[in-house]
């Protein structure tokens, strides 16, 4: 069906840009509050924008890359850290680790509904797609972490990360299993993701942590 192709590939172009928007504001919040200068916060974002939907592009074996087949991504990256360097430092604002979870949360539930839907389309199991959506939720905010020399959220955080992604790459599959329009399939699967995210972040419900006998806690 040609029209559904059309309008599949309009969804991940749209929802593909956003999330880029997303991490990308994730690493620019994150690279402030490490104080570096505008090659660093670019790098930073760049990563964590495009890292996730790069190495999924990779193992899918997808081109062109997303920031290729749309360059203007990559100017407002630079824009956004050229308006960060002279106009949000010279503000009293506070770049709190809190802060940068939030659009983290939105990204990974739109990269976990994105990287699923392309894995899908191209028929690959279902466990499979899953985990191309949580790929492209976490490896860019993994990416960011390194870079600003910190142990990745996703690693260290008990709270639900890559956990939500997981679960709203089921969604996805489900939505479509139950024949859903492409639209909704890719918004119950973004929100449940966020949404769980965003839950366990005001919640502040931690998963089990796994305890050494020889650590004593």
């Amino acid at each position: 069906m040609p029209d559904q192709d059309l309008i599949l590939s309009w969804i991940h172009t749209v929802v593909e840009a956003t999330a880029n928007v997303a991490f990308a504001l994730s690493g620019l919040l994150a690279g402030i509050r490490k104080g570096l200068d505008l090659v660093g916060l670019c790098v930073v974002m760049g990563l964590a924008a495009f890292g996730g939907g790069t190495l999924r592009d990779v193992l899918l074996d997808r081109r062109p890359f997303f920031w290729v087949d749309h360059p203007t991504w990559l100017w407002v990256l630079i824009a956004l850290g050229v308006a960060a360097i002279f106009f949000l430092r010279a503000r009293d604002f506070e770049f709190t680790e809190r802060a940068i979870q939030w659009p983290d949360a939105l990204g990974l539930g739109l990269f976990a509904a994105s990287g699923t839907q392309l894995a899908l389309a191209l028929q690959l199991p279902a466990i499979v797609s899953v985990l191309m959506g949580v790929v492209s939720a976490t490896f860019g905010g993994i990416l960011r972490d390194v870079v600003c020399n910190e142990i990745p959220t996703a690693l260290r955080d008990r709270r639900p990360y890559a956990v939500c992604a997981f679960a709203g790459g089921w969604v996805y599959v489900l939505a479509v299993h139950f024949a859903c329009p492409a639209g909704t399939a890719f918004l119950l699967a973004a929100a449940v993701a966020a949404g769980t995210r965003a839950w366990a972040l005001l919640s502040r419900y931690e998963l089990p942590a796994v305890r050494s006998a020889a650590s004593g806690d």
